[in-house]
């Protein structure tokens, strides 16, 4: 009973560590946007250059990236109070999932090593499981309603309607439509699944070893 406690917590901060890093990685995953630039037409639908998009982009992803206290200063784009304030909840919501990641990877590190010297690999396969499962019903979410699971998590994620932004006032939000973030989502699911796939291998192999 003790083992099964200790596999399935170890597979739930696995699990947990999949997804922190997915998260931050596709934060991080430029090409994903500039590919998207041309492929959602961007330029077009804004009247702004591809350079002027770009450098906008990557200050706000800079920002996001960074653990530091400085403020938001898009170089060509005007930003409201309340916008500012948004951008500020979004960092610190990647930075939870920034800290988690490290963190994650250290718990993971440590506990991967000790399952180990043990041979003991049922938490793999409970992770395979577990990050399987959460990217099939999100996906499911998504595929059925993208505009309903977008403006539900934002509700979730937000106790204020600072998310819904005037263009007029913060213009940041023509170049960032919906589709690219349900891209992110996709590429994100996609990592989380890519996790569950390789520890399910993993898992395989060492007791194919075993055996």
């Amino acid at each position: 009973m003790k083992k099964k406690v200790i596999h399935t917590l170890m597979a739930l901060v696995l699990t947990l560590t999949i997804i922190s890093v997915s998260v931050v990685f596709t934060l991080a995953f430029r090409p994903l946007y500039y590919a998207d630039i041309n492929a959602l037409n961007i330029p077009e639908r804004t009247g702004y250059s591809e350079e002027m998009i770009r450098e906008n982009y990557d200050v706000l992803i800079d920002y996001n990236l960074s653990f530091g206290d400085d403020p938001l200063e898009f170089p060509s784009l005007a930003m409201s109070e309340s916008g500012r304030i948004h951008f500020e909840e979004v960092k610190d919501i990647f930075n939870l999932f920034k800290y988690m990641a490290i963190g994650g990877v250290l718990i993971s590190a440590a506990g991967i090593w000790l399952m180990s010297r043990r041979k003991e690999y049922l938490y793999l396969k409970l992770t395979s499981i577990l990050a399987v499962a959460l990217p099939a019903v999100i996906g499911l979410f998504v595929a059925v309603n993208w505009d309903w699971a977008f403006v539900t998590l934002h509700h979730i994620a937000f106790n204020n309607d600072y998310w819904i932004f005037d263009p007029a006032t913060d213009p940041v939000i023509n170049i960032l439509p919906d589709t690219f973030f349900m891209h992110c989502a996709l590429l994100i699911l996609g990592c989380v699944v890519l996790g569950s796939v390789v520890c399910g291998l993993v898992y395989r192999k060492l007791r194919r070893k075993e055996k």
